[in-house]
């Protein structure tokens, strides 16, 4: 078990990475006229996925979930393909990338790195990771509540996307 919190440490210090980097990239899109929407959403989202980090822990633990050697490392395995693709998209998207909804006016839709393949390639991470991280040590409950409760924040959260680039070509979107 001590090996598994130290994954879901090290997924939790990632997520702050990502912070600092759309703090960074929210100061650079609002200096440059961008404009925030989905605001009402996003407190939802932050406890969401704090959840998922915390629901697998003490899943695994107070359930006392097994660690199960071909699932779980097939899991581990899908873990980190999923922090690629997020890597991948936010790299792709550089100062665009964002984990709230901000559009910067004039900006061309970017349709290179894994946006030529899909839409929102970064909640596909998101998917996976949420299905993936609490099976590794076998927190069952964990991966199906946040891919129940994930699946109805990303079609509000989409649908906030897909609104504000119809208001014009921009992509300062974390797709």
């Amino acid at each position: 078990m001590i090996w598994y919190t130290v994954l879901v440490l090290a997924v939790a210090g990632e997520r702050l990475a990502e912070l600092a980097v759309a703090l960074r990239n929210t100061r650079w899109a609002l200096a440059r006229g961008g404009t925030e929407s989905g605001r009402g959403h996003y407190p939802a989202m932050v406890a969401l996925h704090t959840a998922l980090l915390a629901g697998c822990l003490v899943e695994a633990g107070w359930a006392d979930r097994p660690f199960v050697p071909p699932l779980g490392w097939t899991m581990v395995a899908v873990v980190v393909a999923a922090q690629a693709l997020r890597w991948w998209c936010i790299r792709t998207l550089g100062h665009r990338w964002n984990t709230r909804v901000i559009v910067v006016p004039g900006l061309p839709l970017v349709t290179g790195g894994p946006y030529r393949l899909l839409r929102h390639p970064n909640y596909v991470a998101v998917a996976a990771e949420g299905i993936a991280l609490p099976l590794v040590h076998g927190a069952w409950v964990t991966a199906v509540l946040f891919t129940a409760l994930n699946a109805v924040l990303m079609a509000v959260r989409v649908r906030c996307e897909e609104a504000a680039l119809a208001s014009g070509p921009a992509s300062g979107l974390p797709a």
